[in-house]
């Protein structure tokens, strides 16, 4: 049994971790701690709630800690965590800087401890599909994917006066596709950078478009807060056909709902939520066909960390990967409307 706590109790910790964590099988929460005893959200029962970190520090059962704070605040407590001999999960973005995480990982080394970024986007039913499209052959060799992570939020960027590197469009959404793209793709050739501040300068970021180029390959990344209609989530063009995936991964739709993953058909797609696959086949005879969605799961990422914390697996998240990922969003902001 992996026995963890977790450092905040706000909606990163109650929407995107607990519902997860109590699901795996092997994973026990133990403690969660929070600034204030006052939360808008229910208590678990079994579970120590504590405005005192030392409850945590101090317990020796408690092998793993999730750090669920503001952006700005990751690598302070990351940093703690590990210096108190816990193995640490970082919600994303993983920390402000490459540089940070790096020395994030040097000290986990030095300690004979793990630390990873909470990457759980990898298990979203819409990537899980590309990548079984991908891999059939259907549409031949790959040329292009277009992924879309879209809003029409517009009195966000609006009201916002968020300049800082932490709270950015960039940094908040683009840490979930550009995940995905190194995950999948590995490190590209080259990137290029098209990161704006649509209402003006001295306004916040609110709008990415990031090519990807892999010798033949070319991984287009977009966002914004002002799409009134969504982009489809997914479209991959090969030398014999494309695939079109039109709706996002509907874990996060479900948890908004307070409709959890101990229901049986929580996250899955219905067949109106079903991408389309059209190509020309061997014998040159046109076919366009519904792609049942493949079955997320963010309960994987504590799958994985229970067999790498107890077991001494491989970590699902690279340290290679959460660095490379960091040097491009730090590249991206200095590049904005240039």
């Amino acid at each position: 049994m992996l026995t963890m706590a977790y450092i905040g109790n706000g909606k990163s910790t109650n929407r995107y971790h607990l519902p997860f964590a109590l699901k795996a099988e092997h994973v026990k929460v133990k403690t969660i701690y929070s600034r204030h005893e006052n939360s808008d959200w229910d208590k678990i029962p079994g579970v120590n709630y504590t405005t005192n970190l030392e409850d945590i520090w101090n317990d020796p059962e408690i092998q793993l800690v999730a750090i669920c704070l503001p952006n700005s605040l990751h690598f302070k407590f990351a940093k703690l965590s590990l210096e108190n001999g816990k193995n640490t999960l970082v919600e994303k973005p993983f920390t402000e800087t490459a540089q940070e995480a790096r020395e994030l990982f040097e000290l986990a080394k030095s300690k004979n401890l793990i630390v990873q970024c909470y990457q759980n986007r990898r298990y979203d039913s819409d990537f899980l599909t590309a990548q079984k499209v991908i891999e059939s052959g259907v549409i031949g060799e790959l040329l292009e994917v277009e992924m879309h992570y879209d809003y029409f939020r517009p009195e966000v960027p609006e009201n916002s006066t968020e300049l800082s590197a932490a709270g950015s469009y960039l940094y908040g959404h683009g840490c979930h596709t550009i995940d995905q793209v190194l995950s999948y793709f590995g490190d590209p050739d080259s990137v290029h950078y098209d990161v704006r501040q649509l209402l003006g300068p001295n306004r916040m970021n609110d709008y990415f478009d990031l090519d990807f180029y892999y010798s033949k390959i070319k991984v287009s990344v977009k966002s914004s807060y002002f799409r009134i209609k969504s982009r489809p989530s997914f479209v991959l063009y090969g030398k014999k056909g494309m695939f079109i995936k039109h709706e996002k991964d509907r874990q996060e739709e479900h948890l908004k709902l307070f409709y959890m993953p101990t229901n049986p058909d929580f996250g899955i797609d219905t067949p109106d939520h079903y991408g389309t696959v059209t190509y020309v086949d061997a014998n040159g005879l046109y076919h366009e066909e519904k792609v049942i969605s493949e079955i997320g799961d963010y309960s994987r990422i504590y799958e994985g960390l229970y067999e790498t914390i107890i077991n001494g697996k491989d970590k699902l998240v690279k340290d290679e990967e959460t660095i490379r990922q960091l040097e491009i969003l730090e590249e991206g902001l200095q590049k904005i409307n240039a």
